[in-house]
């Protein structure tokens, strides 16, 4: 893992106390992708709102981030990747996951390895700024916005179940507030063969 300039921390837990900040709505819309035992990966994760849920839901954890100051309140309490993904290579070859999860990242160069990660049967959950993001704060450079469709056309080989690209003001009623911005969001799955019996994808 030294030559990957990764650090890789293992623990049994699959378990772990609540806190971290709020996880993101469009994560917690898609429950069914979040079933206890299944693997998740928890790309960009800063400090983990998100591993820590997730974890907590009795998921197995892959955390991932190159800050080694975010990661340290994670150790023992899910697996956790310290690596400089832009700059180094991917930390995770050939490993898939049931959930892979993103959320205010973009590396355009990574996409593809990302859509890669997910597993046959397993979701894709992503989101994070567009264009029009800078005509009202940060992140203002191109290289953090999404282009129009940009993500859905990401998941080419992938069944979309759900998909936003729009501007989100900053009063949500029940979900909170949140600073206004234009965004991007996508929900899809790497479907297993069909066996005959239809899945039921449910837009919760």
């Amino acid at each position: 893992m030294s030559e990957q300039k990764a650090v890789l921390i293992k623990d049994a837990s699959a378990t772990c106390p609540h806190g971290g900040g709020t996880p993101s709505p469009w994560l917690l819309r898609w429950t069914q992708a979040m079933a206890a035992g299944k693997s998740a990966l928890d790309l960009a994760c800063g400090t983990g709102r998100h591993a820590r849920m997730l974890a907590a839901r009795g998921m197995q954890v892959t955390a991932l981030d190159r800050d080694a100051q975010a990661l340290a309140g994670l150790s023992g309490l899910c697996e956790v990747v310290q690596a400089d993904i832009e700059a180094g290579p991917w930390p995770l070859p050939g490993r898939q996951f049931e959930l892979v999860l993103v959320s205010n990242y973009l590396w355009r160069p990574l996409l593809p390895t990302i859509v890669a990660c997910v597993a046959p049967g397993g979701w894709l959950i992503y989101e994070t700024f567009a264009t029009g993001q800078q005509t009202i704060g940060r992140p203002s450079r191109a290289d953090f916005l999404l282009e129009p469709g940009e993500l859905l056309r990401a998941c080419e080989g992938l069944r979309v179940v759900a998909f936003e690209d729009g501007f989100e003001g900053g009063d949500v009623g029940d979900k909170g507030q949140v600073n206004p911005r234009y965004v991007q969001r996508v929900a899809a799955l790497r479907e297993a063969p069909l066996t005959g019996v239809y899945q039921r994808y449910l837009l919760d």
